[in-house]
């Protein structure tokens, strides 16, 4: 059977929502993401960081405007910066890269302020928006993250939020690797609640290719991306 160009624009999906909104990447430049040698980590986080974004990026921005909030690296005290680099644009790979390529990690996890900030950036009070937390870990900053997400839900009831925890470790350190970690499991919990309760999604992920395929879930467009014409459809 031939399928239709507007059967398969309507055709749902579980990970993509409305690609054309627009949309925040929150980024994690906090110290943690220059930690290496423990814990699995043969490479700082921003190391890895920065190749997945070079890679999938290109491939969003095209049919999405999208900005950019880091949170960490600062003059000011370690729980105090949260910086928006970029308010969402047409275009925006070039520039979001040669930001978090820029980026000397630094300071706490600040990031319940960076989501309100970003939010706030996105007017998604009054309007349809996304946002795309990257983080390595839970709040450190003293944040009321699922107060946050609450407030959000009531406030902004147009705004999604999706949660990449990339190469999440806990805070006992283990140089032979994660596995047997007892505070790994609890760190995804204590984000996951922004995507729970405004419909969005939370993904692991562990390596480069992962995170590339974690962003084009919560912020590419399948229909207009590079990326669907690798994919093979199925005739139903």
């Amino acid at each position: 059977m031939r399928l239709s160009l507007a059967a398969f624009v309507l055709a749902p999906s579980l990970a993509y929502g409305n690609c054309t909104d627009d949309a925040m990447l929150v980024f994690d430049a906090s110290g943690s993401m220059a930690e290496m040698g423990y814990n699995g980590l043969d490479h700082p986080r921003i190391t890895e960081a920065r190749i997945a974004m070079r890679k999938a990026l290109p491939d969003i921005t095209p049919v999405r405007r999208v900005g950019l909030v880091v949170y960490g690296p600062g003059d000011s005290e370690v729980c105090s910066h949260v910086d928006l680099r970029l308010p969402p644009r047409p275009d925006a790979a070039d520039q979001i890269i040669a930001e978090i390529d820029a980026l000397t990690p630094d300071g706490n996890t600040a990031l319940t302020e960076a989501v309100q900030y970003a939010a706030d950036a996105l007017d998604a009070r009054t309007k349809p928006a996304t946002i795309v937390l990257v983080t390595d870990g839970k709040e450190t900053c003293g944040g009321a993250t699922c107060q946050l997400a609450a407030h959000l839900t009531s406030q902004a009831p147009g705004l999604t939020i999706h949660v990449i925890g990339f190469r999440v470790r806990g805070e006992h350190f283990n140089f032979e690797g994660f596995d047997s970690n007892p505070d790994f499991e609890a760190v995804p919990a204590a984000v996951q609640c922004l995507s729970d309760q405004t419909g969005g999604l939370y993904i692991g992920a562990e390596s480069i290719e992962e995170l590339v395929d974690a962003m084009h879930k919560t912020l590419g467009c399948p229909l207009f991306s590079k990326d669907m014409y690798r994919r093979p459809v199925t005739p139903g």
